[in-house]
């Protein structure tokens, strides 16, 4: 017997759709948006307007949707929405980018700028399951002395050689020894931590030169980007560029006394200088507060020269971080409201503890000020995925306005009046989110072809 065909949700909607009139104006509506995945509804309308006459020119109000135009949500997150994110990591590409090697309004001049490309770890909490490669081959995770125990009576070491994609990879070997509240604590002050050690920078920089601190900024601009990553073990480490640039950032030369070289060293005490107080003494202990032993600073070449890292290396090593977040370790990408919602999380247990965590401590006094429950499905960061200086290079705002002038371009172009100077008045507001199920199946037919929004 032949089985009955099955359609996917939204089809028949879809079918009675492409029978209706404007179906073409309403499917290229959808299409734009490259198959974004929850856009944003606005209501209400724009007139393009001669700037010399005040003459409306042109004046659209949505007919589709309802009377509602879409546009595309934006999220950064390729959890969230892969299509966007494709986007914000092709913006951070460039951003990062144009520091390194010049575009955007950034000299070119720049790439004969010191720059490094360093990475600042977590300390340790307690030992996990790690993987291990020595010349090309997987060594044991943790090597383990003939009858050595941790205090819980569980082998303080482990013999397997996990594969890449081992559901043990992160987990404590003894969950009752890990520091759990400290990697918490750790975690939801990682961003004071990096604001600290760019201060302590620029005081190594002065000391090297042998500069007051005050004096340091008439000579020398420390200029950076970074981005945070989830490591397996559900704590961040941040990677970062940083270059060195004369007194009025990226158009000028630094001073000849500020080297590669000498960038690099600073970096590495600067770092081991960076320390605070964590609050909570008197219910979890003292915590001091510091970055993880493991740094590793390495210059950037714009050509690339042995295993010297090229710009164009570099700037997609972050770009690929600044989509992801702490759904890479294993945590939700939703926050979490009520503590009953714990007992359902889909989440592996060494995540689960840190979240538990999260919202014990944040319902005490003295971590009232973290924020812990409200950052909770972040495991405790709060922070900024990705930042920079303010002098670095261009901003993201700045592309997003680009594509928007471009489209505007294109816009006038199309309605013949791109000999005539006019801006756009209009008057929008917030009316929903989301898709029809059959605007849905569109969207995913999108997703599927390759599309993207942008330009």
């Amino acid at each position: 017997m032949t089985e009955p065909l099955v359609l996917p949700k939204g089809a028949a909607a879809l079918i009675a759709r492409a029978a209706a009139p404007g179906f073409g104006a309403w499917h290229r509506s959808i299409v734009r948006l490259g198959g974004c995945t929850n856009p944003i509804h606005l209501v209400g309308g724009s007139t393009l307007v001669d700037t010399r006459t005040g003459e409306a020119l042109h004046a659209y109000v949505p007919q589709e949707h309802g009377g509602r135009l879409l546009t595309v949500c934006g999220n950064r997150r390729a959890t969230v929405c892969p299509t966007c994110a494709r986007v914000y990591r092709a913006d951070t590409y460039q951003l990062i980018r144009a520091g390194l090697v010049g575009g955007k309004q950034v000299p070119e001049a720049v790439d004969g700028h010191p720059r490094v490309f360093a990475t600042f770890t977590a300390p340790g909490f307690g030992p996990v399951h790690t993987r291990r490669e020595r010349n090309g081959r997987v060594r044991a995770c943790r090597p383990r002395r003939t009858g050595e125990k941790c205090p819980h009576g569980l082998p303080s070491g482990c013999p397997a050689r996990h594969r890449e994609d081992d559901p043990a990879l992160g987990e404590p070997l003894c969950p009752r020894c890990y520091d759990y509240a400290g990697a918490v604590l750790w975690q939801a002050h990682a961003g004071t931590l990096w604001h600290r050690f760019a201060l302590e920078l620029r005081r190594e920089l002065a000391r090297r030169a042998g500069l007051p601190r005050t004096a340091l900024g008439e000579v020398l601009r420390l200029s950076y980007a970074k981005v945070a990553e989830y490591q397996r073990r559900g704590l961040i480490h941040f990677h970062a560029v940083i270059r060195l640039d004369g007194p009025d950032g990226p158009d000028t030369t630094p001073p000849g006394w500020a080297t590669t070289g000498l960038l690099t060293d600073a970096v590495r005490t600067a770092v081991g200088l960076v320390h605070l107080v964590a609050p909570g003494r008197e219910i979890v202990g003292p915590r001091v507060l510091r970055f993880g032993p493991q740094v590793d600073v390495r210059p950037i070449s714009a050509l690339g020269a042995g295993e010297r890292l090229t710009s164009a290396a570099v700037a997609g090593y972050i770009a690929k971080y600044a989509t992801k977040g702490a759904e890479a370790a294993g945590a939700v990408d939703a926050r979490i409201r009520r503590s009953a919602d714990l007992a359902t999380l889909p989440v592996r247990d060494h995540t689960l503890r840190m979240i538990g965590t999260c919202w014990w401590l944040g319902g005490l006094e003295p971590f009232e000020p973290l924020g812990l429950r409200r950052w909770a499905h972040m495991l405790g960061y709060g922070g900024h995925f990705s930042s920079k200086s303010r002098r670095y290079s261009t901003t993201l705002t700045a592309l997003r306005q680009a594509r928007a002038e471009y489209r505007a371009e294109k816009q006038r172009a199309a309605l013949g009046l791109d000999d005539r100077p006019v801006i756009s008045v209009g008057q929008w507001r917030y009316a929903g989110r989301g898709y029809s199920p059959e605007g849905t199946l569109v969207a995913a037919s999108v997703r599927e072809g390759g599309g993207g929004h942008g330009a």
